[in-house]
């Protein structure tokens, strides 16, 4: 039989052959999806976004609207006259194809599996739902970075969860200017998260959305390979980020730094990393958009269910059982962003301290740090919109939040068991003394070697037991002899002990210390002695007792030994000077002692202080030295701290008699 001859478009006839060489439950060749959502006044937005797209984007378009559930769709024949492609309304099991328009049914939530929708019966009551939450984040699951979000004209704030969802996953957020929309409501609400890469008109949205894909990778990248230029012009960028926020993203993976730059770049219309450099430098504030977009946080209340559901029913029981004597649970969760996880812990263990009833009241101490200050402050306020309903019970709502119009602020009780700070994981000194440890989806920005040197101090900074959460990419890496998983497919790793450490733990005051000032230059081998290492030597050579480290000012430099009870970081913004840091009954004799250190060259010592931790006295010796030995570490001021018998409370002394109303007076 004679072959017939391809047709001159070749590319088409290739499409359309491949599905049937595939299994039927391979997905289709991918290709980005648009969700949709919109509300009260959405119909005039809708018509106007489809009336712009040009025939031929290769985009597929699906619409969610709230809907009178009991009202039969119309919307498909009235969007319909304003756009050339095929508007359907979804039936179950739908497969999704390009430049074609698909809009959910009345009273149905609607998900995507590759490429296919499903529709669901609603789950939650008539003014609970939230199916624009419901969908974004179906698709986020599904399309990666292929996954678009846009937010229309609408009233209340569904959808701002599910562009969370889409930016964790790489894709991109459209919104429309609030002042072109209907209803503002909705459209605030999602500018206000921080994740809108395009905020326009909706008639302009879609040669917006086009232009950002043309420069914008449409598929998952493989390890990007930087040339010589791209390192440069990457590592300059990095000198004018440190210059102009104060913060170095050196040791953050290159590569996923580049693709944050690219987003950035796309938007912009550049299309090199040399223009977009000068860019950088002509325009400060983009520096400023620049640092939000390599912060971009991404968390919800109780994420990854199963892990809460592990904490609470074996972790926090057993830690209460240790912690029996002292009644104090302490946990620490940098990378806080906005506050959602630092919340869900202080919840979980007040649920669960409730529940095990221990002997006396039992203290939650939480300290939540970010890089990012806005976020920190954000944090603080405790207030979340309603869309959290879609991730906290009922029963928590009731019992820890106070509902506010269309928002729930966190409860005073729950708000005071944390305390938030900004914090640079990587340069700034840990928390020490901690029963849990919650560091989730921040190790996997970070570079190889960053990883290798934050697990052995989150090994150092928790109890003997303590218990480790990382994200669902993350893991300990090679130190298995530091942490052991409690379970097969667990994020939780509990803490184990092990003997003197071959390797010295490198602090984050010592991170630096062997990177070269110019991020754009080679890396060079460590030398053989660092501050971590003089400073653990000198301290089993004097004293093996807790010790800290700081210059002439009282910053500190580095820390040996568990110091959490003489010192604590103070609320707010995080300052690590000991002066700020010493507790009750060490700071203005400390203070006074320290200079006078500093004038002599023999050491000061403070006897039988008396040091406030968790309402128990400790007494304590407090030696201070400046140290002028040449070498690394001359200059710096070592403070020990040795405990000794608290002193007796001092003897009522007693009543003077009393004068005669006549009596002299001396």
């Amino acid at each position: 039989m004679k072959r017939k001859p391809l047709p001159k478009s070749r590319p088409h006839k290739a499409t359309k052959a491949v599905p049937r060489k595939k299994s039927p439950q391979a997905p289709p060749a991918a290709f980005p999806i648009v969700g949709i959502g919109a509300s009260a006044g959405g119909l005039d937005a809708l018509e106007q976004f489809l009336g712009h797209v040009p025939a031929g984007s290769g985009l597929a378009y699906v619409i969610i609207q709230h809907m009178d559930p009991t009202h039969k769709g119309i919307l498909p024949e009235l969007l319909q006259r304003a756009t050339a492609m095929k508007v359907v309304q979804v039936r179950d099991r739908t497969r999704v194809r390009p430049d074609c328009v698909y809009v959910i049914p009345p009273n149905k939530d609607l998900s995507v599996l590759h490429g296919v929708l499903h529709l669901f019966e609603p789950a939650a009551a008539r003014g609970l739902r939230l199916p624009i939450d419901f969908f974004f984040r179906s698709l986020a699951q599904d399309r990666h970075e292929q996954s678009i979000g846009v937010i229309l004209s609408g009233m209340g704030s569904d959808g701002r969860l599910g562009l969370r969802a889409i930016k964790e996953r790489a894709g991109t957020v459209l919104v429309q200017e609030p002042a072109t929309a209907k209803f503002d409501s909705m459209p605030r609400s999602a500018i206000e998260t921080g994740l809108a890469d395009i905020v326009a008109p909706a008639a302009e949205l879609p040669g917006r959305l086009l232009a950002h894909l043309q420069l914008t990778p449409l598929l998952p990248q493989p390890e990007l390979v930087l040339t010589d230029g791209m390192q440069s012009a990457l590592g300059k960028a990095i000198v004018l980020l440190r210059s102009h926020t104060g913060h170095d993203f050196s040791l953050y993976k290159r590569n996923t730094l580049y693709r944050r730059i690219e987003r950035r770049m796309s938007i912009h219309q550049i299309d090199t990393m040399a223009t977009y450099v000068r860019y950088l430098q002509e325009n400060p504030q983009e520096l400023d958009l620049l640092f939000k977009e390599l912060l971009i946080g991404v968390t919800n209340f109780f994420r990854d269910g199963d892990v809460w559901d592990q904490l609470r029913e074996q972790v926090i029981p057993a830690l209460v059982g240790k912690r029996a004597a002292d009644r104090t649970l302490r946990a620490w969760v940098p990378g806080c962003s906005t506050g959602e996880e630092a919340y869900s812990l202080a919840i979980l263990l007040k649920e669960a301290i409730d529940d095990l009833s221990p002997k006396g009241e039992f203290t939650i101490q939480i300290f939540a740090t970010d890089l990012d200050q806005d976020a920190v402050d954000k944090a603080r306020q405790g207030v979340f919109p309603s869309t959290i309903a879609a991730n906290v019970s009922d029963e928590r709502l009731r019992r820890f939040f106070t509902k506010e119009e269309r928002r729930y602020r966190v409860r005073k009780e729950i708000r005071e068991m944390v305390v938030f700070a900004q914090q640079n994981l990587i340069m700034d000194p840990p928390f020490t003394r901690l029963d849990i440890l919650s560091c989730r989806n921040l190790l996997i920005y970070l570079t190889q070697e960053v990883q290798r040197r934050l697990i052995p101090i989150f090994h150092y900074s928790l109890n003997p037991g303590g218990v480790l959460l990382l994200g669902s990419a993350e893991t300990v890496g090679h130190c298995t002899d530091l942490f052991s998983p409690l379970g097969a497919k667990s994020r939780l790793f509990q803490r184990l002990e092990t003997g003197p450490q071959l390797e010295p733990v490198l602090f984050p005051a010592s991170f630096h210390a062997n990177t070269s000032p110019r991020p754009e230059a080679r890396a060079t081998p460590a030398p053989p002695s660092s501050l971590q290492s003089l400073a653990d030597q000198l301290v089993l050579q004097r004293c093996a007792r807790p010790t800290v480290f700081t210059n002439d000012k009282g910053d500190i430099c580095y820390v040996s030994g568990r110091t959490g009870a003489y010192l604590e970081p103070a609320a707010g913004k995080a300052d690590w000077n000991i002066f700020v840091m010493a507790r009750e009954g060490l700071r203005y004799e400390l203070a006074g002692a320290f200079q006078e250190a500093l004038r002599r060259k023999q050491g000061v010592t403070l006897h039988g202080l008396t040091v406030a931790s968790n309402g128990v006295e400790q007494g304590v010796d407090v030696t201070i030295q400046r140290l002028d030995e040449p070498g690394p570490l001359q200059g710096l001021v070592i403070i020990v701290f040795t405990d000794v018998p608290t002193p007796p409370p001092p003897k009522p002394l007693d009543a003077p008699p009393r004068r005669s109303p006549g009596a002299a007076r001396g």
